[in-house]
């Protein structure tokens, strides 16, 4: 099998990593932040404006593999400060609606950019 690394215009990322992996039917996103497009800052507001923009972030990189956040079947959320998870989780449902994939959350992780929120995800798609 012939993995896809993909990138998306317009998304910032550090060069060590590529903001997805296609692997047959499978995407791995990799971890992301609720940075501005085009830039490697944080969008203003903590917790829940963060949270909702790494979703947009990763629906944008899901529309570059040829899904959306309709195909992602795993969900990990990276909590700076476990004491925001209401804060993130009504962001997050808003995002991914009353029918969300798996999902586990960590907390009282450093994050980089100082960020309150880090996410990474797992999607399926058919490819047949």
């Amino acid at each position: 099998m012939k993995l896809r690394k993909v990138n998306v215009d317009g998304l910032a990322r550090l060069p060590a990593f590529s903001h997805a992996v296609v692997a047959g039917d499978f995407i791995y996103v990799s971890g992301t932040l609720g940075v501005k497009p085009k830039s490697m800052d944080l969008v203003e507001g903590g917790t829940g404006p963060e949270t909702t923009q790494t979703l947009r972030n990763i629906e944008a990189i899901l529309k570059e593999c040829d899904a959306s956040l309709d195909d992602v079947v795993k969900v990990d959320v990276f909590l700076a400060d476990m004491s925001m998870f209401a804060e993130m989780n009504k962001a997050y449902l808003g995002v991914m609606g009353s029918d969300p994939p798996a999902r586990i959350t960590v907390g009282r992780a450093e994050l980089a950019l100082g960020a309150a929120v880090e996410i990474d995800c797992i999607a399926y798609k058919s490819r047949k």
